[in-house]
């Protein structure tokens, strides 16, 4: 065999031997469980919306003291929400402000399970880690894909996308069911695989160099790649153990990241909720 080819099989196999010990060290790495929500106060801003009952009501109080009491046995160590990191300091007033007494929670998911969750452990901190600034280029150019399907004879694309026959497969209306049953249901697999291949049918929004839902999908990932990064660099230890709270959209791509980045063991939701 030539003598560089002989080298270099050395050398691979070299490289391949000095890294097992890394990769066998690896396994003990953090855990993470990403709980898919609905937003409870309807803000009404994304593409696939759903009515959410009062959660406010003495009924829908008692749910959700039920689905915190139950998430506690995941013992998370950081609880991540869908608040800007920008926006850090008044989430940490927020917080502050609730542990003494000062402040009755809002109708939002990060207040009544994130804040809520994070007191009863006794948390110093809850974490604010979204990322929703402009992506580069003209917005309305380049990423309303909305106005261009509208305009431009994709009408029946649109349609399908935002069908409630379809969407309901994923968006499960709260109804008369418990609070707890309602986000088991969000968070199984099925419902999170529906959800996201919605975002393939975006992407299929465009004509020649105008791929509008293409260029908006590509946001999207780096949206959620961002947030991905800053869990990463919140877990510094094998034992901690992050929950992050979370728009529905998101968890497919939160869990796929975490898996394939080895970052993280994976822990379901479900697991945790009582029907």
């Amino acid at each position: 065999m030539h003598r560089s080819k002989l080298l270099l099989r050395v050398i691979s196999c070299g490289l391949l031997l000095s890294t097992l010990p890394s990769l066998a060290a690896a396994q003990d790495k953090p855990t993470l469980m990403v709980l898919a929500s609905a937003h409870f106060n309807n803000p009404g801003r994304d593409t696939i919306n759903i009515d959410v009952d009062d959660v406010m009501t003495e009924k829908r109080q008692a749910e959700i003291e039920s689905v915190v009491e139950q998430l506690m046995a995941f013992r998370p160590t950081h609880i991540a929400v869908e608040v800007s990191e920008a926006r850090q300091a008044g989430l940490d007033q927020r917080y502050e402000d609730y542990r003494a007494g000062r402040y009755e929670l809002s109708r939002g998911e990060d207040d009544q399970l994130g804040l809520r969750l994070a007191a009863k452990l006794g948390h110093d901190r809850v974490y604010g880690v979204d990322w929703n600034g402009n992506p580069p280029g003209d917005i309305e150019a380049d990423y309303d894909w909305v106005s261009y399907a509208q305009s431009n004879g994709h009408e029946e694309e649109l349609a399908s996308i935002t069908d409630p026959e379809r969407t309901s497969s994923f968006y499960v209306e709260l109804k008369e069911q418990s609070i707890g049953t309602w986000l088991k249901q969000l968070n199984h697999p099925d419902a999170l695989q529906a959800s996201h291949q919605t975002y393939f049918d975006i992407a299929m929004i465009g004509d020649g160099e105008q791929l509008l839902g293409a260029n908006w999908v590509g946001t999207w990932y780096a949206r959620n790649l961002k947030i991905f990064s800053r869990l990463v660099k919140m877990a510094q230890h094998p034992e901690d153990r992050v929950l992050i709270i979370y728009g529905q959209g998101h968890a497919y791509l939160l869990q796929q990241f975490a898996r394939e980045s080895g970052a993280f063991e994976l822990e379901s939701v479900p697991d945790y909720l009582l029907d």
